[in-house]
């Protein structure tokens, strides 16, 4: 039996799917993803691509035509999936757009590339692993993720078959051995984040000092040459994680600034909890912890990285100057 060209060791199942293929170099890249589309769209089914822009402008071409059809949609990885934390509501767009259509729905989303690295490559790993949970099992959802194993690390390729139920390779389909579910994990949002450097700026804050922290950030904003509308921004992000501080951990909170190259950190630190691994990926409303302030943060930065645990919670904003 094959599925799409590739020799299936796992039965297809009408219900959520998260594969990882890995491949090596573009005529084996472009050869799979493509007759997973065109089967997509020789079935009806709904499908959306989230790739590079030359491997878009690439898979659209060998298409021809078919790339205008309806119900399939393109979109730009680096616009859409600079910050990985905005995939996961792209892909519930997809979704709410086509619920109930009566077809399966296919994606294509390829967020670890080669240029991916440091705290972005980290982002996108868990990423990957989130997917596990931002969909139902019963959802008819198929989601296939290239990895370009000639040209990423063998770190990243064991992150992907511990992220994956299923991996592609070699011209067969099967189940990862490594595969590991996210409420198996003891702590999701556990794993420590690099600490801060000796020559940061620190202010301690509580709900009489907002408007001291607001200043506080403009002031350093400024200092490291940010643009009028991305100081706004930073601030505006920077008072939402501080008004969830005072909200719901213990009152007060620590803000810590510093630049790292060519990009400027905010972290804020408290003593509370998040127990959701989904907290700011859905939109307000969905989540059932106050998710309110770390969407709208997902929204302005460049990157987000979240780590709670026993211990406190820290969310560590990058902005790029």
């Amino acid at each position: 039996m094959t599925t799409n060209g590739v020799a299936a060791t796992v039965r297809p199942e009408r219900a959520f799917r998260h594969e990882a293929f890995f491949y090596a170099g573009y005529d084996q890249f472009l050869a799979e993803v493509t007759a997973f589309v065109r089967d997509g769209v020789a079935q009806g089914e709904p499908t959306f691509v989230v790739l590079a822009a030359d491997k878009l402008a690439r898979l659209k071409a060998a298409l021809g035509p078919e790339s205008d059809t309806e119900r399939l949609e393109f979109a730009d990885m680096s616009e859409i999936g600079h910050n990985p934390a905005r995939l996961i509501p792209a892909w519930h767009d997809f979704v709410d757009q086509y619920i109930g259509c009566g077809s399966r729905l296919r994606g294509v989303g390829e967020p670890i590339d080669t240029g991916r690295s440091g705290a972005e490559l980290i982002e996108c790993q868990h990423h990957e692993s989130l997917l596990n949970l931002a969909f139902p099992q019963y959802l008819d959802l198929w989601l296939l993720c290239p990895y370009n194993v000639a040209g990423l690390s063998p770190e990243v390729v064991e992150a992907a078959r511990k992220n994956h139920p299923v991996i592609i390779e070699s011209g067969r389909r099967h189940e990862s051995d490594d595969f590991q579910k996210v409420k198996a994990v003891p702590c999701p949002l556990g794993e420590p984040l690099p600490p801060p450097p000796e020559d940061r700026v620190e202010l301690m804050f509580d709900a009489a000092s907002l408007l001291e922290l607001r200043a506080f950030v403009a002031d350093h904003a400024r200092r490291a040459g940010l643009s009028d509308d991305r100081e706004a921004d930073l601030v505006l992000s920077v008072n939402e994680l501080a008004a969830n501080s005072i909200q719901y951990a213990s009152g007060w909170g620590i803000l810590r600034i510093w630049r790292d190259g060519d990009v400027l950190l905010c972290e804020v630190r408290d003593d509370g909890t998040i127990t959701d691994p989904l907290v700011g990926r859905l939109a307000p409303g969905m989540s059932p912890e106050s998710s309110r302030g770390l969407w709208v943060v997902n929204q302005l930065c460049d990157l987000v990285q979240v780590r709670s645990s026993s211990a406190g919670t820290v969310v560590r904003l990058h902005i790029a100057l």
